[in-house]
C-alpha cells in the first residue's frame, strides 16, 4: 500500500486532498503488441462514504474517502490494468453531508468537487500505470515524447 498525503489548491476554492492510497493492482498480458493499438483508459468512484479522523488533537474531523477504479484497457486485448484506490478529502461538515447526500440518491457530486478528485486520481495513476505497463512489455497507456528526424535541416 504507498500512501500519499497532498494539499491541492483549486483556483477559487480549496480542494484539500489529504491522503491517497493504492489498495490493488491489477496488471496483465495476454498477447504480443503487433499492428495497430487502441488504448483506453478510464476512471470512476466507485462509492463515497464519510470517516471520522483524528488529526492530532481531541477533536474528530469529517471528511470523505472516495472509492476508484482507473482502468487501462488494449485492443486488440494484449493486456489491462486496473488500479482501485481510496482518496481522502477534507471540507465542511455540511458540504460533506450534502455531498454524501447526493451521492446516495443519484450517485451524483458537485462538479467542481468532482473535477478536482478525478484529476488528482488521472494524475497518480496514468503515472503508476505507465511505469506498470513497462514492467509487463505493455505499450506505455499515454503518448510520450519521441525525437524525430529532421532531414535537411541543420
Amino acid at each position: 500500500i504507498f500512501i500519499y498525503y497532498v494539499v491541492i489548491f483549486a483556483i477559487g476554492d480549496i480542494l484539500v486532498i489529504i491522503g491517497f492510497s493504492y489498495k490493488k493492482f491489477l496488471v496483465e498480458r495476454t498477447g504480443i503488441a503487433t499492428g495497430k493499438i487502441n488504448i483506453s483508459n478510464n476512471v470512476s468512484v466507485k462509492d463515497i462514504k464519510e470517516q471520522q479522523l483524528s488529526l492530532g488533537g481531541k477533536d474528530k474531523q469529517d471528511s470523505l474517502v472516495f472509492t476508484f477504479e482507473y482502468s487501462c484497457s488494449y485492443q486488440p486485448n494484449i493486456g489491462s490494468i486496473v488500479l482501485t484506490g481510496e482518496v481522502v478529502f477534507l471540507e465542511d461538515p455540511k458540504v460533506i453531508k450534502d455531498i454524501v447526500k447526493d451521492w446516495k440518491k443519484d450517485k451524483k457530486v458537485d462538479p467542481a468537487v468532482m473535477k478536482g478528485i478525478l484529476n488528482n486520481i488521472l494524475s497518480r495513476c496514468t503515472i503508476q500505470s505507465l511505469i506498470l505497463s513497462q514492467e509487463l512489455s505493455l505499450p506505455s497507456p499515454i503518448p510520450l515524447p519521441q525525437v524525430t528526424e529532421q532531414i535537411g535541416k541543420k
